[in-house]
């Protein structure tokens, strides 16, 4: 079974916001990122990865100003027969992650029902617990 282990959110302060998720549920960070796509802060619960970006292409098509829920990401047993079961139902792929950064962890991206953006990755984000594996430890 798929797990959903990484949710992201758009801001344009993540220090700011990402301060308020680790002063109020105790997430810590495990992590800082500057791509081609986003710059912001990984923060995780020990299961679940959350990014904090300000991103820097207009994926949903509602303007580089949307602040909000972005998207999440599932991390699967095999990302390309997925991929193109998606695809077949009706579930483009639209980006491929070429992993140019260390801090980047989707494999692909596509677009579900309503336009709804979600990722397929292989491996864990960071911070993030493995298909069957329990929470990791943060500090």
């Amino acid at each position: 079974m798929a797990k959903i282990r990484h949710i992201a959110i758009s801001t344009k302060d993540p220090e700011a916001t990402a301060k308020f998720y680790r002063d109020h549920f105790e997430m810590k960070e495990v992590g800082r990122t500057s791509s081609r796509l986003a710059e912001g802060i990984y923060l995780s619960d020990g299961t679940l990865n959350m990014a904090v970006l300000n991103f820097k292409t207009d994926q949903l098509g509602r303007g580089l100003d949307y602040v909000g829920l972005h998207h999440f990401g599932f991390l699967v047993e095999d990302v390309d027969k997925l991929s193109k079961e998606l695809e077949a139902d009706g579930a483009p792929r639209f980006e491929q992650n070429d992993h140019g950064s260390a801090m980047s962890f989707f494999e692909l991206k596509h677009r579900g029902p309503d336009g709804v953006v979600f990722d397929l990755s292989g491996q864990p984000w960071v911070g993030a617990a493995g298909l069957q594996e329990p929470a990791v430890e943060v500090r």
